[in-house]
């Protein structure tokens, strides 16, 4: 396993000490930056291929988006132990070729008039599941990539680039869809995970990965290993069960919120979209104070503080009556708020959770976390409307919204709390397990 000082020099050149002097750096952001665009962007084109141009109605409608969000629960435990095993920079290539076919292919057929639900039922789950492989594999590069003192700054960069992208990339793809048709949007899409493909396949340094025994365990053990190994750090074990709990009532809250807004202030779904698209800007700067805070108050100070000022703000929601001249900028500056600070404690946990995982075990934990976190969010939103059909809107966002701190309140009793302004070096990787002597 490399050290922080040696990281990336397995080709035998060094990683300069400035990160934007590194052009493999720059190639990773460029084509990170190109694929977030391009996913981002088929959230919204491909549910408007389908009512636009097959006709497609509300319940075709839901099966597609949730076609599309299936591998993240499906594939990510797999995912996170097959990345481990190999070299990011080509899982990342061949993921990129393969959404740009898929969406090239949809492109094609639907100008032709050839192509049915079924099919883009199918495009959405492969652009899905390989969405999920390079997000877990980009993870797992940057701490191949850079030195780990220069991980908080890394990430600050390529989040703030997933914040862009998380802004412009649904209103891009809407507005090719507007522009031009359907199918021509998703070959636009397509040109950005080819522009991915084209930045990332030029990063030039060699990628140490982990030595494979002759007889490589099987992808449940990996998987155990994975668990295991979240489930054995305090650290990690607080960084999955804060994000779980966040992500349950975040998902909860929402569902309610968005029946609290038109319902209750009678805000119209141009000034609904707006409220909502206010949290982008909050976290490009909570990106940017990522890269400095730590450092100076110390990681576990801010993630303690910034959870709880980002989630306790929407304590203020429910406070708001109807569509006063008010209402509107208290929303915006609630939801900038939020989007700021939440921004501020992702990607200080994401630095957090890379600096105390060794290098072979990168994937499995950032798969693993994952899977925990988003593996409730079904049932968070059930609970969202439970508690609005029992409760009313205005409760049930209190209630939610408070639940939400619990995040913060478990960070602030587990050793997260205690990290300084440098993070301590991670343990050595789990030594794989030696293959069996042959019998004479």
């Amino acid at each position: 396993m490399l050290s922080s000082s040696s990281a990336g020099s397995g080709s035998g050149r060094p990683v300069p000490s400035s990160l934007w002097r590194d052009g493999d750096f720059r190639r990773l952001w460029v084509g990170q930056t190109a694929s977030q665009l391009g996913e981002h962007a088929c959230l919204v084109v491909l549910p408007l291929f389908a009512v636009l141009t097959l006709d497609a109605g509300a319940g075709q409608l839901g099966a597609l988006r949730a076609v599309g969000q299936a591998p993240i629960l499906l594939l990510s435990l797999f995912v996170g132990a097959w990345v481990d095993r190999w070299r990011t920079r080509t899982v990342m290539v061949l993921t990129d070729v393969g959404r740009a076919l898929a969406l090239g292919a949809a492109a094609v057929a639907g100008l032709l008039g050839l192509l049915g639900l079924p099919a883009l039922l199918a495009v959405a789950f492969a652009v899905g599941a390989l969405s999920v492989f390079f997000d877990v594999s980009y993870q797992a590069s940057l701490v191949r990539l850079v030195k780990r003192d220069q991980l908080v700054r890394a990430n600050s960069a390529l989040e703030g680039s997933r914040s862009a992208a998380q802004i412009g990339g649904p209103a891009l793809g809407g507005a090719l869809v507007s522009l031009l048709s359907a199918p021509i949007a998703a070959a636009s899409s397509a040109l950005f995970f080819a522009l991915s493909f084209l930045s990332i396949r030029r990063i030039g340094r060699h990628e140490s990965v982990p030595e494979r025994s002759e007889r490589p365990p099987r992808v449940w053990r990996r998987i155990q290993e994975g668990l295991r190994f979240v489930a054995g750090d305090t650290s990690l074990r607080a960084v999955c069960l804060a994000s779980a709990v966040f992500q349950f009532f975040f998902a909860a809250v929402m569902t309610v919120y968005l029946l609290f807004l038109p319902r209750d202030l009678h805000l119209s779904g141009a000034a609904v979209g707006l409220v909502l698209a206010a949290t982008g800007p909050g976290a490009l700067l909570g990106s940017l104070l990522a890269a400095r805070l730590p450092s100076r108050f110390g990681h576990g100070a801010v993630l303690v503080s910034a959870a709880a000022l980002g989630d306790g703000v929407f304590l203020l929601v429910p406070a708001l009556h109807g569509s006063s001249t008010v209402t509107v900028p208290a929303l915006l500056a609630i939801s900038f708020l939020f989007g700021a600070f939440g921004q501020l404690v992702n990607v200080t946990l994401m630095a957090v959770r890379q600096t105390l995982t060794p290098d072979g075990m990168q994937g499995r934990a950032a798969a693993t976390i994952n899977f925990v976190g988003m593996g409730l969010t079904p049932l968070g939103s059930l609970l969202g409307g439970f508690l609005a059909e029992g409760w009313g809107t205005r409760t049930s966002l209190l209630v939610t919204a408070a639940g939400m701190l619990l995040s913060p309140a478990l960070m602030a009793l587990s050793p997260l709390a205690r990290l300084g302004r440098t993070l301590p070096a991670p343990p050595e990787a789990p030594a794989p397990p030696e293959a069996p002597a042959p019998s004479v």
